[in-house]
């Protein structure tokens, strides 16, 4: 990114974040459908990596046999355990990849997914453990955050950092005239997950990827997200 573009973007920043302020998202909820349209064919086990308050991992329940949630943070499980309440085929804990395999798991491991999670993590070894997890022909679905680096980077940021707000609007539409305060409702509320900036930039994730999931398919997304997806070979 050139210096005039950089100082265009801290001029209109304060205006930008008045508006996200106004009108906030989750940029993690908003990958939902994503996840969700790039399911395996075979849908028997699933374990969802930072699962959160739950709300994917509901969704996941309804898809596959067994659904597994893990996560560091007490608070995330007990809301997940909350969100999933009288779903049987869904359990929370805090597992961590490694501790999984077919002992663990009650059913064949189909898909491995997180969201704005691997950057809590050593990327090598929970791309390998993924790896690992996945019975042939399953699928990891990452939603990631990295750091910016490259003109290609700064240009996705400069991106997202425009369309931001008007994402935002159109997710809290119609708007609430005189309120400033951060909208609670579904699909206008910010992400309530624990914060943690990411240490890796766009190419090393992408060159970690590609050490342990050979063909893997990994891009920029607008919301200063990227997107990895692999299927493992064989059937």
């Amino acid at each position: 990114m050139t210096e005039r573009a950089i100082q265009v973007l801290d001029r209109v920043a304060p205006a930008l974040d008045r508006i996200n302020d106004r009108f906030p998202w989750s940029h993690n909820d908003h990958f939902h459908p994503w996840i969700l349209a790039n399911l395996p064919a075979r849908r028997r086990g699933a374990i969802e990596l930072g699962c959160g308050q739950g709300d994917l991992l509901a969704q996941l329940a309804g898809e596959f046999r067994q659904v597994h949630g893990t996560d560091t943070s007490a608070q995330m499980r007990a809301d997940a355990r909350v969100r999933c309440a009288g779903l049987d085929n869904v359990v929370v804990d805090d597992a961590q990849l490694r501790d999984l395999g077919p002992e663990t798991e009650p059913e064949p491991l189909d898909l491995v997914t997180m969201i704005a999670a691997l950057h809590h993590v050593d990327a090598d070894e929970t791309l390998a453990e993924a790896a690992r997890l996945l019975s042939p022909g399953g699928r990891l679905l990452v939603v990631g955050l990295a750091l910016s680096a490259t003109p290609r980077d700064y240009l996705w940021e400069g991106i997202s950092a425009a369309t931001n707000p008007v994402i935002g609007i159109a997710k809290n539409l119609p708007p609430r005239r005189g309120d400033l305060r951060r909208s609670e409702t579904a699909g206008g509320r910010p992400d309530p997950f624990p914060v943690t900036d990411p240490t890796m930039t766009f190419d090393q994730v992408a060159e970690a990827a590609h050490r342990h999931l050979p063909g893997a398919h990994f891009r920029h997304r607008l919301g200063f997200r990227y997107t990895l997806a692999w299927t493992k070979p064989g059937r």
